[in-house]
């Protein structure tokens, strides 16, 4: 009996947590009931909940703000809006406007006398950087840029950690007995003492394959982005190496290893550089028959026009393989063909990074009255024009503006050789004004996308960014859509509007990068067909 009567009070408890359980369900359903009466309650409550401080994605001031109200359809009116600066140099607390040498203190040989060095009589002044607030991109060349800086990972370690890859790893090749010539490599000689004996082992190390080792000196975060970017800049010939690295820093900030990435090439070296070198053969050895530096340098301009294709999502698009070996590159990839292959016609020639509406590079070349910059990717233009080449400063004030160590290369004042190139012959008066209009919009082509690649639905294009940002990671760098339709950039518009975006692919992202803050500049210009170029210009940290 006592065991029947326990077995009644349990089921007595039973009954009453039943009946507890059935009160709290029936207030939350009139709960839910009266959240979907009133919209703004559950507003006021979501926001309670999950403040907006707390979210992943985070818009900073400086970026178009997010919704974005119209659609920014660019001409060759239009002004750009100046990108947000991060500061290039760490160790200098965000000022730009000091020498790069990892200190507050000019280098021994960072003035550089470009008029005794041979470059030029009249350009030992300095290059004065417009502002890149009212640049006005002409609508033919807009968007053709994709220059990408260097990346950083950051991997902290613990001072005894350091001391093991001190003893395991070693120094690697060190590059003693190197050095560069400032005249045909400039960015070596914008770096102090320290930096060039990075500079050299970072060289050594990339041509060696030998992707890890530990820095010579002593070298903090800010000194070997310089010392890389320098190396980057000035070797071209290095094609496999990648625009990312890793670097392992103690506590007190100290340098334990630098890790060098190389992209696919690396895989076969030797087969790639014979098929570089065949690829680069073929249009030097008809250039190097021809009388003078103009006539070659002219002669290089046009084949590497007519041999490369822009192409937005083009392979290893940072190197000079992509134009010479694929035919398919981008502005850097433009950039470092030039450059590579006036060096080996022995007429100086430096990449130059900059800002051109988005990052961009293009070219300054030497010859014997002076420096002029060239943009082999914006004269790749239908059959090919001259309206970027051998251009002074004053010339492209008004659309390139040098950013990062590329301040610090000569002016390009030079006067005999400019303006020589007649531009191609303009279309005839009897064309139809609709004709003439539509030519004002770029084509497909004109922006390196295929037909197959042209986006028709959103899903396609969430799932497109979703994958383009974890494939490019933390970091700063643009990437591209183009979508068909009115009816779908409407749609765009309005879920860009609302945030839809967030919920359809930033969120993921932010959690699958680990990452704390992401900010979006979007510009979209309309080509030719009704589609429309949708930019999308990325930091994520």
């Amino acid at each position: 009996m006592a065991l029947r009567k326990g077995m009644v009070i349990n089921m007595g408890f039973f009954k009453k947590l039943s009946a507890i359980i059935t009160a709290l369900l029936a207030l939350f359903l009139l709960f839910i009931i009266i959240c979907a009466l009133n919209p703004d309650l559950s507003k006021r409550i979501g926001s309670s909940l999950f403040p907006k401080e707390d979210q992943t994605v985070s818009l900073s001031s400086n970026y178009t703000d997010l919704p974005v109200p119209t659609v920014d359809v660019v001409s060759a009116n239009d002004t750009v809006q100046e990108p947000v600066q991060t500061p290039l140099f760490p160790d200098y607390n965000g000022n730009q406007n000091v020498i790069p040498n990892g200190n507050n203190q000019p280098a021994s040989n960072q003035t550089l006398d470009w008029g005794s060095t041979g470059i030029a009589r009249d350009t030992a002044s300095t290059y004065v950087a417009p502002s890149t607030s009212g640049l006005t991109i002409p609508s033919t060349v807009s968007g053709k840029n994709g220059y990408q800086p260097l990346q950083e990972e950051y991997i902290p370690v613990s001072d005894a950690q350091a001391e093991q890859i001190q003893d395991q790893l070693g120094t690697g090749f060190t590059g003693e007995g190197l050095t560069f010539d400032p005249y045909w490599y400039p960015y070596y000689g914008m770096l102090d003492e320290r930096g060039q004996h990075i500079y050299c082992q970072i060289y050594a190390n990339a041509k060696e394959l030998n992707a890890a080792f530990v820095p010579l000196e002593p070298i903090t975060s800010g000194q070997l982005k310089n010392a890389l970017t320098a190396v980057y800049n000035d070797h071209p010939e290095l094609f496999w190496l990648d625009t990312a690295y890793y670097s392992k820093y103690t506590p007190e900030g100290q340098c334990a290893e630098i890790g060098l990435q190389f992209n696919r090439t690396a895989q076969n070296l030797e087969s790639a550089k014979s098929s570089f070198e065949e690829s680069a053969r073929e249009i030097l050895d008809k250039a190097r028959g021809l009388s003078s530096d103009y006539a070659k340098e002219v002669y290089v301009h046009d084949a590497l026009i007519d041999n490369t294709t822009y192409n937005l999502r083009a392979e290893m698009n940072q190197s000079a393989y992509s134009a010479l070996v694929n035919g398919q590159t981008v502005c850097a990839g433009y950039a470092r063909a030039f450059q590579y292959l006036m060096q080996q016609l022995n007429i100086p020639c430096y990449y130059c990074a900059g800002y051109a509406g988005e990052r961009h590079a293009w070219n300054i070349i030497v010859l014997d009255d002076g420096c002029y910059n060239v943009d082999t990717t914006w004269d790749d233009v239908g059959d090919g024009t001259y309206d970027y080449f051998n251009k002074n400063d004053t010339d492209y004030a008004s659309n390139h503006v040098r950013q990062e160590l590329s301040v610090y290369l000569p002016p390009c004042n030079g006067r005999a050789y400019r303006n020589l190139e007649k531009p191609p012959q303009t279309a005839s008066s009897n064309q139809t004004t609709s004709s003439n209009q539509a030519g004002t919009l770029r084509t497909l082509a004109d922006v390196g996308v295929s037909e197959s690649q042209v986006i028709k639905d959103m899903a396609v294009y969430y799932q497109n960014c979703h994958n383009q940002i974890l494939a490019n990671g933390k970091g700063d760098y643009t990437f591209y859509n183009v979508i068909e339709g009115r009816q779908l950039l409407t749609r765009w518009e309005q879920e860009i509007d609302n945030g839809t975006y967030n919920d359809e692919y930033m969120t993921a992202v932010m959690v699958e990068l680990d990452a704390g803050d992401c900010k979006m500049q979007l510009r979209v210009e309309e080509l030719q067909g009704d589609r429309y170029l949708i930019t999308h210009q990325i930091s994520i940290n």
